[in-house]
């Protein structure tokens, strides 16, 4: 196989990758858990800035960022800062497309068997099947663009970062540069989402202080801190299989045309 075709190839299986986990992230980011009690452990009470007492209740869509992170930095590694920018502004233009779609849809007058088909919980209670639909894929506006507002922000500053380590590193060190960026990324996203959806666009009487945005946003913070440490050795499997998929030459040449292609922060 050429190596263009390889190379094509590599980008649309990690665009595939990046897509999918970024939007099905956002789909079910509306179920909040919590971290301690799925793990058996008792909640963590946590004293914050001023009296906030928080525990590590996290939205499900951090199950799937860390393979966004993950996937950003190997396109970053491979294709540089336009094949990021490129799947990037991709990935959001697909977000919205998803939304209105959604938003659409739960304008369509439901079938009455539907309504009435399993509409009880496991415990006997009733529940409207149309409005659990519309309350489970709708989310609020501020909070759609809170979230896509960070998203960009995030990827736009991992791969500032990371190419101005690259120059400090060379192509050693890919830990550093890798988890580095992602490092940063993320703690400028941690305070964005919140700071959008549930300070500046909030309305009054749903508005939070920015004590509890930071405290919040600390939370957050701590647990994609450890996800990105733990996470490290997957890009070193991932570099090797790549590595070994377009051969050893050839993917230096294309991670150092990737490196000197990346200049600047847009």
């Amino acid at each position: 196989m050429k190596l263009i075709d390889k190379r094509t190839n590599l980008f649309i299986v990690l665009s595939g990758i990046f897509l999918t986990n970024a939007l099905v992230a956002e789909l079910i980011g509306q179920k909040i858990f919590s971290l301690e009690t799925s793990f058996g452990f008792n909640p963590a009470q946590i004293n914050m800035l001023g009296d906030w007492v928080l525990d590590f209740n996290l939205t499900a869509g951090v199950v799937l960022w860390p393979v966004v992170f993950i996937t950003t930095d190997i396109i970053n590694e491979y294709f540089g800062k336009e094949g990021v920018k490129r799947i990037t502004y991709l990935t959001v233009i697909f977000i919205v497309f998803a939304f209105l779609v959604i938003t659409a849809v739960t304008w369509l007058e439901p079938a009455q068997f539907w309504l009435d088909l399993n509409n009880t919980d496991p415990d006997g209670r009733p529940f409207n099947m149309d409005f659990a639909f519309d309350k489970v894929l709708l989310q609020g506006a501020r909070i759609i663009v809170g979230s896509l507002a960070a998203f960009l922000i995030g990827q736009l500053l991992d791969v500032f970062v990371f190419h101005k380590l690259r120059k400090v590193t060379g192509s050693k060190y890919l830990w550093l540069r890798a988890t580095g960026s992602t490092l940063v990324s993320q703690l400028v996203d941690s305070f964005v989402v919140l700071g959008v959806a549930f300070y500046l666009l909030a309305p009054s009487d749903a508005k939070w202080t920015l004590t509890q945005v930071i405290s919040v946003g600390l939370i957050n913070y701590i647990y994609k801190f450890f996800v990105a440490v733990v996470l490290t050795p997957l890009l070193y499997i991932a570099h090797y299989l790549i590595d070994n998929y377009l051969g050893k030459e050839r993917a230096e040449e294309l991670t150092e045309t990737a490196a000197e292609s990346s200049k600047g922060f847009f």
